[in-house]
């Protein structure tokens, strides 16, 4: 079985977080959770009432306005949040070893439609 999360738009990149961070710890817990909620919002749209109980493999697809930042800050904050938020949601049991088995990362360019898109595919075993 497979699941595609959308999430409109972009999120911070972790160059954003670290400097919200290193300001302010309380800067970069509120930076995180607004991140969170967006995902969040995103989640309880397109996969209302989804429980996954089986490990899966994660598909991302970064769609970016343009080229400015660099594809590892994009994605690598971009993992978390959305995994924590797929956990907080109750779509995911956890995301450590055991329920996420790996994950890829591809970007694209829409100036028109940035976005991301999580293909949530489960896993064998």
């Amino acid at each position: 079985m497979e699941y595609l999360l959308t999430i409109p738009g972009t999120l911070n990149n972790l160059n954003d977080y670290i400097l919200a961070d290193r300001t302010n710890r309380h800067k970069g817990a509120k930076m995180k959770a607004n991140n969170g909620d967006i995902v969040a919002i995103a989640i309880k749209q397109c996969m209302r009432g989804v429980r996954i109980e089986k490990p899966v493999f994660m598909e991302y697809l970064w769609v970016e306005p343009n080229k400015r930042r660099d594809k590892d800050n994009i994605s690598s904050f971009g993992r978390k949040v959305i995994q924590d938020a797929l956990v907080q949601c109750g779509v995911l049991k956890d995301d450590g070893w055991k329920y996420v088995v790996g994950f890829s990362d591809k970007f694209d360019v829409d100036k028109k439609n940035p976005r991301i898109e999580v293909l949530i595919r489960e896993a064998d075993g």
